[in-house]
């Protein structure tokens, strides 16, 4: 018996769309994507936080483009991938991964600020999702990976609205897997972890939200790792590149929410 290797995980030729791709988690998936050979194009609500992302990943010598995109907005979203249609002819890797959170009391929470998350989050996924399978089914090829949390898997205190978006993500992801899974295309949610950006920390960071009496926002980072974490230390934005990269290489892996958590939700 004959035992073929498999292919490396090469992503040479393809064209990779990351929102929210100026810092952070996309970031870290962008740069991995490009690692692995794909042609980048950065966007974010931001125009000048894309076109340093963009920056960054081409100091790693791949091409990458920066474009404005509110997820939330049709319009947007369909000017971005018409932008990429007209530029690469093409789009074979879309990550989903703009998102906003804030940190509520449910009897807190406004009326305003849940319609905010939820839109951006839930409603975002879908609108970039709807318009980039024009392209993906056109050429019966794809691989869609959204953009998660652990949030989605597991509820957090004054997160209910954050959470609730996220579970939706996954939800709706699994759904649109089976949907289209004879044309070609892949679909999965990334579930990050405590990752030291975003929800964690930062201005409005769980870490220093959560601080105990006379404890610094690194000493309650460092305790929430230790008490949280099986493995006692926070993931990185390269842990989500490295598999945002195998997902996008990945042809029989699909409908599945994939979390990077350390052990947490296990």
């Amino acid at each position: 018996m004959t035992l073929v290797a498999p292919a490396p995980f090469s992503l040479s030729g393809r064209i990779a769309l990351v929102t929210g791709g100026g810092r952070g988690i996309g970031l870290g998936i962008a740069c991995s994507l490009a690692q692995a050979g794909a042609d980048l194009v950065i966007a974010d609500l931001d125009l000048a936080l894309a076109e340093e992302g963009a920056a960054q990943v081409r100091a790693l010598g791949a091409r990458a483009t920066a474009h404005a995109v509110d997820v939330a907005e049709p319009q947007s979203v369909q000017a971005l991938v018409d932008a990429i249609a007209r530029q690469h002819g093409r789009l074979d890797v879309a990550v989903n991964n703009a998102g906003v959170i804030s940190i509520h009391k449910v009897r807190e929470l406004s009326v305003e600020d849940w319609d905010r998350v939820m839109t951006i989050n839930a409603r975002g996924v879908f609108l970039c999702c709807q318009a980039e399978l024009a392209l993906m089914q056109a050429q019966r090829w794809g691989r869609i990976i959204n953009v998660a949390s652990i949030a989605g898997r597991v509820g957090f205190p004054d997160l209910a609205h954050y959470s609730a978006s996220k579970f939706a993500v996954i939800g709706f992801s699994n759904a649109l897997a089976k949907e289209v899974a004879r044309e070609g295309i892949t679909v999965n949610a990334l579930c990050p972890g405590i990752v030291g950006t975003g929800m964690w920390r930062g201005e409005a960071g769980l870490s220093g939200r959560w601080a105990q009496p006379g404890e610094s926002e690194a000493q309650s980072w460092a305790r929430h790792q230790a008490s949280l974490l099986p493995q006692g230390e926070a993931q990185t934005v390269e842990d989500m590149g490295q598999l945002a990269v195998y997902l996008a290489c990945a042809p029989h892996v699909t409908g599945q929410a994939i979390a990077v958590d350390g052990g947490f939700s296990l």
